[in-house]
């Protein structure tokens, strides 16, 4: 098909049948180039050395991994569990790419935690581990919104001389708009 020029898959296969992944399967697939995988995991336990082996082939073989994780409440809902999954993606060569909000879906109630929650821990992540370990937090709007990135409060005012920022720490600090000449 000529109109696609980027093949992107979504699959937990590498976290949950990681023992697909073998060497005739990334032989099959790097010869799909733009191709790129955003894999699944939730949790750092997930993250084994079959898990590792099977991300370390796709790698292996040109293809880009990210990974798009979803906050589930009992599960990963805390700060010191999102902070070792996300240094833990990283050392099988995973990007943390997404953490999703849970989806509204009729049944999965249980798993849904509060979007205050999801931003404490997107403010947990900033500034105290690699900024390679800060996905962005988004939320799949309802009805085909689409993906809408959600950020911790960092700009506290704004007005004609500049901005009053907080940082991660919780320090504030002003940038000024104009220039400094």
């Amino acid at each position: 098909m000529p109109h696609v020029e980027i093949i992107r898959i979504g699959t937990r296969v590498p976290c949950t049948l990681p023992q697909r992944i073998t060497p005739r399967l990334t032989n099959i697939l790097k010869k799909f180039n733009p191709l790129y995988i955003n894999t699944h995991f939730n949790h750092p336990r997930e993250i084994t050395l079959e898990a590792g082996l099977a991300c370390r082939r796709l790698v292996d073989a040109g293809i880009p991994l990210g990974c798009q994780t979803v906050l589930l409440k009992g599960v990963n809902d805390d700060i010191v569990i999102m902070k070792e999954l996300m240094q833990k993606l990283l050392t099988i060569r995973v990007r943390p790419y997404y953490l999703f909000q849970a989806d509204l879906a009729k049944g999965t109630s249980h798993f849904w935690t509060p979007l205050s929650q999801g931003l404490k821990i997107m403010s947990g992540l900033q500034g105290h581990t690699s900024g390679l370990c800060v996905p962005h937090f988004a939320i799949d709007l309802p009805g085909g919104g689409g993906k809408v990135p959600l950020l911790p409060k960092y700009v506290m005012e704004e007005n004609e001389d500049g901005l009053l920022l907080k940082n991660y720490l919780g320090k504030e600090y002003r940038y000024p708009i104009r220039d400094a000449g």
